[in-house]
């Protein structure tokens, strides 16, 4: 019994290494790749310039004022989180996408 498992221990090693080594091109998909270069573009200018700040504005008000209505202050630390989600996530989530190993 310990020795079928140990077998299947190492096959499933190997097998993870090999479908690894076989898939590694795969991991430079996106970087060649300029179709929808144009969209990405347009919707972090507009996460990242005036509107994204009009955004995280709207979002940190509605969620102060929800937080006053229902007395609570988890409301607004949403509203805090998803302003600064919005203000700082698309620098970051584009570095993170054109990381290259």
């Amino acid at each position: 019994m310990k020795r079928d498992r140990t077998f299947l221990l190492r096959f499933s090693i190997l097998l993870a290494l090999l479908l690894g080594l076989l898939f590694s091109a795969e991991s430079f998909a996106g970087t060649a790749d300029t179709d929808f270069s144009a969209i990405v573009t347009k919707l972090n200018d507009w996460a990242t310039g005036t509107l994204g700040r009009v955004l995280a504005l709207a979002i940190f008000v509605v969620g102060i004022a929800m937080g006053i209505v229902q007395q609570s202050v988890i409301a607004a630390a949403v509203a805090v989180a998803g302003a600064l989600i919005l203000n700082y996530g698309p620098p970051i989530i584009t570095g993170i996408i054109a990381a290259v190993v």
